[in-house]
């Protein structure tokens, strides 16, 4: 079993065709076929149905199960060349959510890249369900989420907690220090779940109000979609610092807050070996990055940094 086979299975996986598989890899038709049947060869099974005539490609049952076992021999095959043609450098796959990623781990990135730690990052940005499942088959060495699920292989300890805080334009609709969900405009939202208990706490506040202008999984597109002088969201801390160093806002307190939102480290119970260095390398270097952060968010005011 070699990587161009694998490869090409995968690929062939995503297109469903042959042609375009032999189009994306610059290889012939009879070449892809020929490696899909080596690779079958080898396995003792048949991953792929041959039927003339039909343009698309579909898999057997047991083609459907190799998928993952595919994906991850590929992936310790590429860790494997890694090592061989590097000298002192380390490899370590970190995984975050989308707000926290953008928020709050950037900087530390930043940090260990243009420094001599020795580190190079592999970044994965997944919703923290996916997270956990990434890590339980370590495919990722490290992850940051903002929900904690319970698995037996994974280690879930809490990083840091942040507040909430209501975020507005320059041009605030309600220019108060503090205010209550009561006074807003619901239909003027932009909103994100940042976690279990915030969803919780939205339902309660605001289940009778006409739903959000934009609903999003990511703080980036629903940043890009803030256009109107309006809108308004409910953001933790590091997004707040994120957006007023993008735009002019004003920020409030929320008199009935929602509960702050808790950040968890996850890390598996048995890690592979192969990363154990680069985790304790980006470990350190996130705690002096965490023990040295500092905000500090002027309430009431109109605020850009």
């Amino acid at each position: 079993m070699t990587l161009a086979e694998v490869e090409t299975f995968l690929t062939v996986v995503a297109t469903r065709s042959i042609t375009r598989t032999a189009e994306l890899l610059f290889l012939s038709q009879p070449t892809i076929s020929h490696r899909l049947s080596s690779l079958e060869d080898e396995l003792g099974f048949e991953l792929v149905i041959r039927r003339k005539g039909h343009k698309t490609i579909e898999l057997t049952p047991k083609g459907e199960e190799f998928i993952p076992i595919a994906e991850r021999w590929a992936a310790l095959w590429k860790e494997t060349m890694a090592i061989q043609n590097s000298s002192d450098r380390y490899l370590l796959t970190v995984g975050c959510t989308d707000s926290l990623s953008l928020a709050v781990m950037a900087p530390l990135y930043n940090q260990l890249l243009t420094s001599d730690s020795g580190i190079d990052l592999s970044i994965r940005t997944h919703h923290s369900s996916e997270l956990y499942a990434l890590l339980n088959n370590h495919d990722i060495d490290l992850g940051f989420v903002y929900h904690h699920y319970h698995y037996t292989g994974i280690i879930t300890e809490r990083l840091f907690e942040e507040k909430l805080y209501l975020v507005q334009t320059d041009t605030p609709s309600i220019p108060k220090k503090r205010i209550h969900t009561d006074e807003l405009d619901t239909f003027r939202e932009l909103y994100l779940s940042w976690d279990d208990h915030y969803q919780f706490w939205h339902e309660s506040w605001m289940a009778e109000s006409p739903r959000a202008h934009i609903q999003a999984d990511a703080i980036g597109i629903l940043e890009l979609l803030w256009n109107r002088p309006d809108n308004w969201i409910i953001a933790p801390e590091s997004v707040v610092v994120t957006l007023a160093g993008r735009r002019p806002v004003y920020v409030s307190e929320i008199i009935n807050q929602p509960p702050n939102r808790v950040c968890y480290r996850i890390r598996h119970r048995y890690p592979k070996r192969t990363s154990q260095k680069a985790a304790e390398i980006f470990e350190r270097a996130l705690s002096d990055y965490l023990a040295s952060r500092h905000i500090q968010i002027p309430i009431g005011e109109v605020w850009q940094l």
